[in-house]
């Protein structure tokens, strides 16, 4: 009979670890992407935000959704908001992250701020209704008390700012294994591959213009981009590593008169530049070294010459789970 319980037990203890493995797999993250899309009231010019209400919840929200496979956060804000209430974006700063169970693990959702471009809504099966409000109206609309904590930080910065869009160079080889013109050294398969899909996100963004230095890998960065908008790359030859270390005041004020001619434009450059030029233009005296991956975006919004937001894109590859 001991025998007979000991191996009883065993089994017992083998499936409840089967068990606890099993369920430990099944939770995961789940990565979301939304936005507080603002628009000015036609007749009154007063800042409202959309709301939205999803008849299978009976909830008030605020537009956001799954990423789905092939993009990553920035792609997916704009197409859930599209899908959520036929409006046209255009992202500007990032707000904050929200983190909730679900049966499926943990749901994170990204939000950005997002200026309505124009369109109409439509109800459906998953969104029934749709409100601009106020933000303190809207703030009281909205079911849940991570969505209120997005519109604190949508109205902690002003809304309506401009946006530059400062890029490093996608991968390119090992320069010591590059045995022509280093200026000419092209971009490898995943600069390539990075280069592609930085199109799509730096589109999320409102990019009207296309500048890149001087050099092979930073004009390939951005020519998927400059395809899609059908504009000429701009050559900017005060903007390459060796420039800015002889003569950082003429890149500067290039930057500058870049920034002032309106629109959105997209400065592709290189690793020993970016970090001092943000550093110049945020007004501090200490230069961010360790977010400076090749590939990587810094999404600058301005009010006038001030920066008052930067946030980092590490990546524009597709987003993993």
């Amino acid at each position: 009979m001991a025998k007979r319980t000991s191996r009883d037990s065993s089994r017992t203890k083998s499936t409840n670890k089967s068990a606890t493995k099993k369920s430990k797999t099944l939770k995961r993250r789940v990565i979301a992407a939304g936005a507080a899309l603002w628009r000015h009231d036609p007749e009154t010019g007063e800042l409202h935000v959309a709301v939205i209400h999803r008849p299978r919840y009976d909830d008030w929200s605020l537009p956001k959704g799954k990423v789905d496979p092939g993009e990553n956060e920035p792609i997916a804000a704009v197409r859930e908001i599209w899908e959520e209430t036929g409006q046209r974006s255009q992202l500007g700063r990032r707000l904050i992250q929200t983190h909730y169970p679900i049966p499926q693990g943990t749901k994170i959702v990204h939000y950005w701020t997002a200026r309505a471009l124009g369109g109409e809504f439509t109800p459906n099966a998953e969104v029934d209704l749709m409100e601009w409000l106020p933000v303190a109206e809207a703030a009281q609309r909205l079911t849940y008390p991570h969505d209120r904590e997005v519109l604190k930080a949508f109205a902690k910065q002003p809304a309506d700012t401009t946006t530059v869009l400062i890029v490093r160079h996608g991968t390119a080889g090992i320069k010591s294994r590059y045995k022509d013109d280093d200026r000419s050294r092209p971009l490898d398969k995943n600069g390539r591959a990075q280069a592609e899909s930085l199109a799509g996100q730096l589109m999320a963004f409102g990019a009207t213009d296309v500048y890149a230095a001087d050099r092979a890998r930073c004009f390939q960065t951005v020519e998927p981009l400059a395809q899609e908008l059908g504009v000429t790359i701009s050559a900017e030859t005060s903007l390459t590593e060796e420039a800015y270390a002889a003569d950082p005041d003429a890149a500067h004020n290039r930057i500058i008169k870049i920034a002032a001619q309106g629109g959105t434009p997209v400065i592709c450059t290189q690793g020993k530049v970016i970090p001092y030029l943000l550093a110049w233009w945020r007004g501090t005296d200490k230069p961010d070294k360790s977010r400076n991956r090749k590939g990587s975006t810094w999404v600058l919004s301005l009010t006038g010459d001030q920066v008052v937001a930067a946030d980092y894109i590490d990546s524009p590859l597709a987003t993993r789970p």
